[in-house]
């Protein structure tokens, strides 16, 4: 499966309302972080009610806990915006 897909439903358990995932590896080509697998950087846009009442920290745990150690593990970049 996809990282792109792996992300997208393990982020599913947020219930978001709003969740783009943008691959933007292609962007940081040649960069000391670029595998070369075209999907080491990643951005999430997310909104979700379970995320409103959290500081911005936990919010990105709470993203990071959703995703697990597993996927992570194979992002050298991520970038989140919470609306």
């Amino acid at each position: 499966m996809p990282l792109e897909a792996e992300i997208r439903t393990a982020l599913q358990t947020l219930d978001p309302t709003v969740l783009e995932v943008i691959n933007e590896s292609a962007l940081h080509s040649g960069h000391a972080g670029d595998d070369g697998s075209g999907e080491s950087h990643w951005r999430i846009r997310i909104a979700a009610s379970r995320l409103d009442e959290l500081t911005r920290i936990a919010r990105h745990r709470a993203i990071h806990d959703a995703l697990g150690p597993a996927i992570i593990g194979r992002i050298h970049a991520l970038a989140i915006e919470i609306k």
